[in-house]
């Protein structure tokens, strides 16, 4: 909202695991007008019932929601590109299955290529470079030290 002056009608990409960060978008993106396109590896997938909410939230609100295994799919025409971590706490031990599961996940230029002209690139923090590479992180479009900030305050 800080970036581009409003929510409504924006487009954001989850490109990622289906975890909490990704639910919390997923019952409020509707709300705020926003469409949302999220990709997941398969068996990575949102909860069933927070996936349902999202859909009922989707028809009400009048905005889109496309679940894919493809992230270029995902990226297509977003204006906002998101991920998160693919090894949350607890899942330590399934580093090495998980990162086989996120291949071809990473947010870089290609994936870009496919948004909106406009894009931007948001990630909650701390960032590992299998999930984005430093040039989308460290690029002018990334605005994940804004949203730390912005996260600062609300903590």
């Amino acid at each position: 909202q800080e970036h581009y002056g409003g929510l409504q009608g924006l487009s954001m990409a989850w490109i990622g695991d289906g975890n909490n960060v990704l639910h919390s978008f997923m019952m409020s993106a509707a709300k705020l007008g926003m469409h949302l396109r999220i990709a997941t590896p398969r068996g990575f997938e949102p909860d069933l019932r927070i996936t349902k909410i999202t859909e009922q939230n989707s028809k009400e609100y009048g905005t889109t929601l496309l679940l894919t295994t493809d992230p270029l799919e995902a990226a297509d025409s977003a204006n906002v590109l998101v991920t998160d971590t693919w090894i949350s706490m607890g899942q330590e031990e399934e580093k090495k299955e998980r990162l086989k599961a996120f291949q071809g996940y990473q947010i870089t230029m290609q994936t870009a290529k496919a948004a909106a002209s406009n894009w931007t690139f948001l990630h909650c923090l701390p960032r590992k470079p299998e999930e984005v590479d430093d040039e989308v992180f460290y690029s002018p479009q990334s605005l994940v030290f804004q949203e730390a900030e912005n996260r600062k305050w609300t903590i």
